[in-house]
């Protein structure tokens, strides 16, 4: 006896998940499971009755579908933690990043960061920067130099093949 899909299956992620799943959604998910398993041994032909097998298979199935979402849902964790921590670290670096137009360019220091449903918001001299807005990060304009020694030394080698 084989039981076919008729819920679709969808997800909603934010770029910082909690790492909590929803209990109440997972523990209806598991009455369902078990219902209609006994709705399947209720109701199947008596002389051709359903193999002990079937079952087990389906419950690994269920079983190990609630394994891959537990470490689908630890992973989300770990990646908004490692782009809390990167954003973090970023304070005081020099940016420059696009305006919501598309066109217009900016630089400035980063002062502070929030972290919202869609990921880290700089605080670029007082203007909130989201993370897709950033185009590089670091020196933006070439150090001055102050009356200091700027020639360079430049070394060539030669390279002979056999």
């Amino acid at each position: 006896m084989t039981i076919s899909a008729n819920e679709a299956v969808t997800s909603t992620t934010t770029a910082f998940p909690t790492g909590a799943t929803t209990t109440s959604s997972t523990a209806e998910d598991k009455q369902m499971f078990l219902e209609l398993m006994v709705a399947q041994l209720r109701y199947q032909d008596p002389l051709n009755p359903a193999d002990s097998g079937e079952f087990l298979a389906q419950s690994a199935q269920f079983t190990s579908l609630e394994k891959m979402q537990d470490v689908s849902d630890r992973v989300g964790a770990l990646l908004g933690s490692q782009m809390a921590f990167g954003a973090g670290a970023m304070v005081g670096q020099q940016v420059s990043w696009i305006d919501t137009d598309g066109v217009t360019s900016h630089s400035g220091t980063i002062s502070g960061v929030t972290f919202g449903a869609q990921g880290p918001v700089f605080d670029v001299d007082g203007t909130q920067v989201p993370l897709a807005q950033l185009l590089s990060v670091g020196t933006t304009t070439p150090p001055a130099t102050s009356g200091a020694d700027t020639s360079t030394t430049t070394s060539s080698s030669t390279t002979t093949t056999a």
